[in-house]
C-alpha cells in the first residue's frame, strides 16, 4: 500500500537499479580518520571505531529534505535497539546552519551524536551524494554497507511498511558475523548542497537573474509556512539546492505541470520558460555566485488572509476538532461532512479553501451534497486548494448554486512531514443575489465504475464519455482523477460533424498533483456532441507506485483501488427561477437527449445487462433490489449519487442504473 508524497517525488532520485549485491562489488572501501565539529557544542567528534562498539553507522542527513525528516525517527530507534553500534549524524549541506541542524535534532528527537561537515569534505571523501544516506563500517574501518535505510520511502512513494530493511539487515548480519549479501544500495533522497567556487567573471548571478527566476517559478510554494519543504527566497538557501533544482527541472518534475504543450492551451499553465532554465544552468556552471546585492528584487508580498473579492459571508470549518496527522504513517484520503446550516438557497460567487496547516495539506476539495430529493447540479464541486494554484477566478456574473439544507464534504489529502501535525481546513464563501447571476457554474463528470485492471497489465485503457450536455453551456476546464496506477490521460470533444478535437493530453499522470486544466479559450457546447476521455493504468511491476501488481483492480475509494474520472467545469446561462437551468438533466441537455429511445445493438444491450448485474452484486449489500447512499463507496456518495438518482428518492433502482449503463455503452 503506497502513499504519494509530492515533494519526495520532486526532490528525490528514483534510480533504475537500487541494489548492488556483494558479488558485484565486494570491496566498498575504508573510512578515513577525521575529526568533525559537534553540533551540540561539546568536544569534537572523532570518526573512529570505539572499543565498546562493533560497528559505526554514519548518517548523512539534511534538515529540510523530506526523506531525511521521515527517517530521523527510525534511525533514533535503531540507535536504541543496537547497543553495540555507534550512530553518528552528519550534516554536510552548505545551506544547513548549526542552529538549523540543532532545531532538526530537537524536532526529530535525536539523541545520538551529531556533527557538522563543513565544506562537505568528509562527504566527498566517502563519495556520499544524497540525504539520507548511511555508511556502516567495522572495527577495521572497512565499510560493510552503504546506501539507503530501507525501501519504504522512495521518491514519490510511501509504503505502509518496508519490503526490505537494508540497514537493519546489514547491522544484524555484521553483528552475527554473517556475510552481507547486499553491501550497497542506491540512496533515495535529496542531493547534497555542496560548496562551490564562483567564477571570477560571472555573467549570471543570484542577485541579478536567479532570484527573479525563482520568484517567477518557485517561491509561491517554496517559502516559509508553505507546502514546499524548504525556502528558496534567499541566496543562502538557494545555493544549497542548486544541483537539486537542476535535477528536478531537467526531469520535468518541477514546476508541477503535466499537460503536453502540443495539445491545448491553458490559462493556468505552470511551465518554466526555456530562458529561465538556461539561466539556472549557467548560474550553477559559474559556481552559484551571489552578485551585487543592490540588484536584488523586492520580496513579493504574499497575501496572508483571504484572496477573495471581499471578506467571506460565511466561513465553514471541516471539523470542530483538529485532525491529527502522524509523523510518518500512511494517511488515506479523509472525508469530513459539515452542516453549514443553510436555511435558504445560496448563490456562491466566490469561494476559497484555506488549509489550517499548509505544511501537510497537499490538496483539499469541497463538494456540495444537496439534501435527499434535491436535483443535483453536476457533481457538486464547490472549491479546491492545490499548492501553488490561485483560487479559481470566477467572473462577477457567475456563481455556483447551493440548495438550502445542503451539507459540505471536505476531501482531504495529507502528506506527513516527519513530525506529528494537526489541521483544521476551512472554506470561505462569498454570496451573491440571484438577480446578479447570468451564468451558473457546475461540474459534470465522465466516469467508469465497471472497469477491471488485469494483474501485471502495463497498459490498460478505460474509455470515458459524457453525452448529456447543456446545449447553451461553455466548457471551462478539465480535471483528471486516478490513483497510484494512473499512467496517462487524454480528453477530446466530439463535434457535431463527428470529428474529434483534442483538448488535453497528460502523458505522465501524477496522483500527487490534482491539476485543474483551465482552457485558455473556453469551448461552446452548442457545437459539441460528446466529451470523451481515455485513462490509462499501469498495474505492472515496473510501476514503482503500484501497491500490488498481482491484484485484479476495480473501482474503490482507497488509493490501492482505482478510479477513472474526468471532471469538466461548465458555465450555463441562468435566468432567475429558470426551471430548465435548475434541472441540469432537463430539456436543456443536448447531444444524447433520446438515449432511452435509441436502439442499441445486441452486444450493447448485453453490456448494459452486465453493468447492471455487477453493480448490484457489488453494492446492493442487503439484496433488497435498491442501492442506498450508504451502500456505495464514499467517492460515489460524494460525486455521483444524486446524478444517478433521477427521481431524488434517496435510492438507486435498476432502471436508474440501466439508464447510466445505456449512456456509457453509447
Amino acid at each position: 500500500m503506497n502513499r504519494f508524497i509530492p515533494y519526495l517525488l520532486a526532490f528525490g532520485a528514483l534510480l533504475p537499479s537500487s541494489i548492488v549485491c556483494a558479488d558485484d562489488k565486494t570491496d566498498v572501501g575504508d573510512v578515513p580518520a577525521v575529526e568533525l565539529v559537534s553540533i551540540r557544542g561539546a568536544q569534537n567528534i572523532v570518526i573512529e571505531q570505539q572499543p565498546e562498539h562493533e560497528l559505526t553507522v554514519l548518517c548523512f542527513l539534511g534538515t529540510e529534505c523530506p526523506l531525511a525528516k521521515l527517517y530521523a525517527g527510525r534511525l533514533e530507534k535503531f540507535s536504541k535497539q543496537f547497543d553495540k553500534v555507534r550512530f553518528v549524524g552528519i550534516s554536510s549541506n552548505v545551506q544547513d546552519s548549526v542552529d538549523e541542524v540543532q532545531q532538526y535534532i530537537d524536532r526529530s528527537g535525536i539523541s545520538f551524536e551529531f556533527a557538522k561537515d563543513y565544506d562537505n569534505r568528509f562527504a566527498d571523501q566517502l563519495k556520499v551524494t544524497r540525504t539520507p544516506e548511511v555508511v556502516v563500517f567495522d572495527s577495521q574501518r572497512k565499510i560493510v554497507y552503504r546506501g539507503r535505510i530501507d525501501d519504504q520511502y522512495l521518491p514519490g512513494v510511501s509504503r505502509s511498511s518496508a519490503d526490505r530493511q537494508d540497514l537493519k539487515i546489514a547491522i544484524e548480519n555484521a553483528l552475527a558475523g554473517k556475510a552481507i549479501e547486499v553491501a550497497e544500495t542506491e540512496p533515495a533522497g535529496c542531493l547534497l548542497g555542496r560548496k562551490r567556487e564562483s567564477a571570477a567573471e560571472a555573467t549570471v548571478t543570484f542577485a541579478n537573474q536567479v532570484s527573479r527566476v525563482l520568484q517567477r517559478n518557485c517561491v509561491e510554494c517554496h517559502r516559509a509556512g508553505e507546502i514546499g519543504p524548504f525556502s528558496l527566497e534567499t541566496y543562502e538557501e538557494a545555493i544549497g539546492w542548486a544541483d537539486m533544482m537542476l535535477e528536478v527541472i531537467e526531469e520535468q518534475r518541477m514546476p508541477p505541470w503535466h499537460a503536453d504543450e502540443s495539445v491545448g492551451k491553458f490559462a493556468n499553465a505552470r511551465n518554466m520558460s526555456v530562458a529561465d532554465k538556461q539561466l539556472l544552468r549557467e548560474w550553477v556552471d559559474q559556481g552559484t555566485p551571489m552578485g551585487d546585492a543592490a540588484l536584488l528584487p523586492q520580496q513579493i508580498e504574499y497575501v496572508s488572509g483571504w484572496r477573495l473579492p471581499r471578506e467571506p459571508d460565511r466561513v465553514v470549518e471541516m471539523s470542530k476538532q483538529p485532525y491529527k496527522i502522524p509523523a510518518d504513517e500512511t494517511v488515506e484520503y479523509q472525508y469530513f461532512v459539515v452542516d453549514p446550516n443553510f436555511t435558504k438557497d445560496r448563490w456562491v460567487s466566490a469561494a476559497e479553501v484555506v488549509p489550517g496547516n499548509r505544511s501537510v495539506v497537499h490538496h483539499s476539495i469541497v463538494f456540495i451534497r444537496p439534501p435527499d430529493g434535491e436535483r443535483a447540479r453536476g457533481v457538486g464541486w464547490l472549491a479546491a486548494y492545490v499548492p501553488g494554484q490561485t483560487p479559481l477566478s470566477w467572473k462577477s456574473n457567475r456563481a455556483r448554486f447551493v440548495p438550502k439544507g445542503s451539507r459540505l464534504v471536505f476531501q482531504m489529502h495529507y502528506t506527513p512531514n516527519g513530525t506529528p501535525q494537526t489541521d483544521v481546513t476551512k472554506v470561505g464563501l462569498v454570496f451573491a443575489d440571484e438577480s446578479a447571476i447570468e451564468h451558473e457554474l457546475m461540474t459534470v463528470m465522465a466516469l467508469d465504475q465497471e472497469f477491471e485492471i488485469p494483474p501485471f497489465a502495463a497498459s490498460h485503457e478505460v474509455a470515458l464519455s459524457r453525452g448529456r450536455l447543456p446545449r447553451d453551456g461553455t466548457l471551462l476546464s478539465v480535471s483528471p482523477h486516478m490513483h497510484y496506477r494512473g499512467k496517462s490521460f487524454v480528453s477530446s470533444v466530439t463535434l457535431k460533424d463527428k470529428t474529434d478535437q483534442p483538448i488535453l493530453s497528460v502523458p505522465r499522470y501524477d496522483f500527487n498533483w490534482q491539476h485543474r486544466y483551465e482552457l485558455a479559450e473556453p469551448i461552446e457546447l452548442s457545437e459539441v456532441r460528446r466529451l470523451q476521455a481515455t485513462v490509462e493504468f499501469d498495474n505492472s511491476k515496473e510501476n514503482p507506485f503500484n501497491p500490488d501488481p498481482s491484484k485484479l483492480v476495480s473501482w474503490g475509494d482507497q488509493t490501492w483501488e482505482e478510479m477513472a474520472v474526468a471532471f469538466y467545469d461548465i458555465a450555463v446561462p441562468h435566468q432567475p427561477n429558470d426551471a430548465a437551468v435548475k434541472n441540469s438533466e432537463s430539456q436543456n441537455l443536448q447531444a444524447e437527449p433520446t438515449i432511452q429511445a435509441r436502439q442499441l445493438t445486441e452486444d450493447q444491450l448485453a453490456r448494459v445487462d452486465e453493468i447492471e448485474r455487477k453493480y448490484f452484486e457489488r453494492f446492493d449489500k442487503d439484496n433488497d433490489g435498491f442501492i442506498v447512499r450508504g451502500e456505495l463507496p464514499r467517492a460515489v456518495r460524494t460525486w455521483g449519487f444524486n446524478a444517478y438518482d433521477k427521481n431524488g428518492d434517496g435510492k438507486l433502482t435498476r432502471d436508474e442504473v440501466r439508464e447510466q449503463a445505456r449512456i456509457r455503452v453509447k
